[in-house]
């Protein structure tokens, strides 16, 4: 333990980076300069996080999870096992960018993107949506949404806890359900989900 959080011996984390305390960064990881990582983190093996990546508190990342600059993490935040960002929709190596013409991606707060999942620049997943293990994702994710497939298609709703909803995609009426693994509430309007029992 260093400054009450923890860095393996085999990774590298450059100077001027944030970590907050309670935060275990494992074996083989590179932390960039100007990264800011939140408190009780958990990075597996050989993660990589860009300059200026901003890791909200909670956050875990599997083995394998590189999140490059202009990517945002809030709290909370779930990446599987060799998932992918990516902050360029046109990359070239005999035509380089730089920093302003990278795109930024944002995870709202208690969201999830599965194994091996990838997930184009510039789209923002909602707060505590999934994205299915291999999905791509091409477009904004909504609150509570559940997305698979290539390229990844809304599927279904997920209640914060992760337990699947038993609600359509869209309906012309009100719809409400409570969530059989913790009991939090839900309503389906106009096509978006809202929790009736928190702020998210």
């Amino acid at each position: 333990m260093t400054d009450n959080f923890y860095v393996h011996p085999t990774s590298i984390v450059d100077p001027d980076v944030e970590i907050g305390a309670g935060t275990k960064i494992w074996h083989f990881c590179h932390v960039s300069s100007g990264a800011r990582i939140g408190k009780n983190c958990v990075l597996g093996q050989n993660c990589y996080i860009g300059g200026d990546v901003v890791i909200g508190d909670v956050c875990k990342l599997q083995n394998n999870v590189s999140v490059y600059t202009r990517v945002t993490l809030e709290e909370g935040v779930f990446c599987g096992p060799s998932c992918v960002f990516t902050n360029d929709l046109t990359p070239r190596s005999l035509f380089p960018k730089g920093p302003a013409d990278w795109i930024p991606t944002l995870c709202r707060r208690g969201s999830t993107v599965g194994a091996n999942a990838t997930v184009i620049c510039g789209i923002t997943l909602g707060g505590h949506s999934m994205v299915g293990a291999g999905a791509v994702v091409t477009r904004d994710v909504p609150d509570f949404g559940l997305v698979t497939g290539v390229p990844a298609r809304l599927v279904g709703w997920v209640c914060a806890c992760g337990t699947r909803l038993e609600l359509p995609i869209r309906s012309g009426e009100i719809l409400t359900e409570t969530c059989a693994a913790c009991g939090l509430r839900y309503e389906l309007r106009d096509g978006a989900l809202t929790c009736l029992d928190t702020s998210d």
